[in-house]
């Protein structure tokens, strides 16, 4: 009897201590909501106030900190610690990429098949977002990828159809690419299997927080995808249909997972949407898109000939300002907050070299910046900014400044030429143009 009781007594202070252990594990990771990012009306908010983007994109940030030989945490370090001077508050950064064969493509990849995920640089993502929370910077992660620079949706497409994914960079059949990359909302092998990795982020605990993703406050939001489209050019009436329900859904899904953070798409705009207003507004009108996203590209939409910059100037830049402007007009239509959250240009005359100038890339920044400041200024729809790229202290000796395994990660991605839109720790007349209007940006009262 006497050592049934002990028994009995050894199993109920087993007890108490385990549910002891759980109440302070639940308050390590208890959470307010007001320290989640949200919406009022046409606004970002958090803790009741505005909450104005100054962002930039770092979609390596994750690969950066890995503990693994891709990694190099003292240079994520360092890179935040500067973009925190700058006055950077969030970043656009990849979730996970797809392994590809072909050379416009990350290696290595977070997915290496269905269900095969690389821990090591799951990890090195948990490293990037303890840092940013360090420094009070916030995080946009997006979930998947329309082009092959990441793997993205024609991988999932390749491993589906056993065939080899298309790298438009060699066959230049853009047209043929974006219908595959698309043909990905039909699947339902493709839908159930990426499911499956987008609860494996959004419901990870961070290996170096014990946080859980869901009850981290540093996520602005997850992103759908990086300038998902609705299919090519011609894309027909049914395929914007089945793009539309591809957005509620999946962001529905999200939601049922995680209640804490907001959901955003990731489109382009109208240019991504074959400049059909009502394709983008439907997009963004699922009440589980949270906010509008759109991005810009002057010189790669044809609007601006970085060969004859003189020549091309004055219509590019009229193109840009109505681009620019009108997006925050439809935004005020649908009532969400919106942020433009790509944007660049070359160096001088299309150069990749490190000691071009930049002084139509200068001019560019400034002209989008106080476009944008003086309408979020005027308590407009537009919620802030995200400029591409960050390269940082990355640098590159090919000669050809392609991407190989091995070379430093930038902003510039595999699948473009290193150096071609990315801002170096050394353009520092780029750098004090983003520094003057972040500072403006903060300087608005919420």
């Amino acid at each position: 009897m006497k050592k049934i009781i002990s028994r009995c007594a050894a199993a109920l202070l087993f007890c108490v201590a385990s549910l002891t252990f759980a109440a302070d594990n639940k308050k390590v990771d208890a959470v307010n909501k007001a320290d989640f990012f949200t919406t009022n009306g046409a606004h970002l908010s958090v803790k009741g106030k505005n909450y104005y983007v100054v962002g930039t994109n770092m979609w390596y940030g994750g690969y950066l900190g890995s503990s693994g030989k891709v990694g190099d945490r003292a240079r994520l370090v360092k890179e935040l610690d500067n973009l925190k001077l700058l006055g950077i508050n969030n970043i656009r950064v990849l979730a996970v990429s797809e392994k590809a064969e072909h050379n416009s493509a990350v290696h290595p990849a977070t997915t290496n098949g269905f269900g095969d995920h690389n821990e090591e640089l799951l990890a090195g993502l948990d490293f990037f977002m303890a840092e940013i929370a360090k420094r009070d910077i916030s995080a946009v992660i997006y979930l998947n990828n329309f082009w092959q620079w990441s793997g993205g949706m024609t991988q999932y497409m390749s491993w589906i159809e056993g065939t080899p994914a298309q790298d438009p960079n060699v066959t230049k059949d853009w047209e043929g690419f974006m219908a595959k990359s698309a043909s990905f909302y039909q699947s339902k092998k493709a839908q159930t299997e990426w499911r499956k990795t987008i609860k494996k982020i959004v419901t990870r605990v961070n290996t170096v927080t014990g946080k859980s993703y869901i009850n981290d406050p540093s996520i602005l939001s997850w992103q759908l995808a990086n300038e998902p489209r609705a299919g090519n050019s011609k894309a027909s009436a049914k395929e914007k249909e089945i793009y539309v329900k591809w957005i509620n859904d999946t962001a529905k899904y999200i939601h049922s997972l995680d209640p804490n953070h907001m959901v955003s798409t990731g489109s382009e705009g109208l240019m991504g949407s074959n400049n059909d207003e009502k394709l983008y507004s439907d997009a963004h009108a699922s009440p589980y898109i949270n906010y509008m996203t759109y991005h810009m590209w002057i010189r790669n939409w044809g609007w601006f000939d970085k060969a004859k910059p003189a020549e091309t100037w004055d219509a590019g830049l009229a193109k840009a300002n109505e681009y620019l402007n009108v997006h925050i007009d439809i935004a005020k239509k649908v009532n969400k907050p919106l942020v433009l959250e790509e944007f660049g240009l070359d160096r001088d005359f299309g150069s990749y070299d490190i000691k071009a100038t930049t002084h139509y890339r200068d001019k560019f920044y400034r002209i989008v910046f106080d476009t944008l400041y003086n309408r979020v200024k005027a308590g407009e729809a537009i919620a802030g900014y995200n400029f591409w790229a960050w390269n940082g202290s990355a640098r590159t000796t090919r000669a050809n400044y392609w991407w190989q395994t091995g070379d430093d990660f930038m902003g510039d991605p595999p699948q473009e030429e290193q150096g071609m839109y990315g801002i170096f720790d050394s353009d520092i007349s780029t750098i004090l143009i983003i520094k003057e209007y972040a500072d403006k940006m903060h300087a608005i009262p919420k």
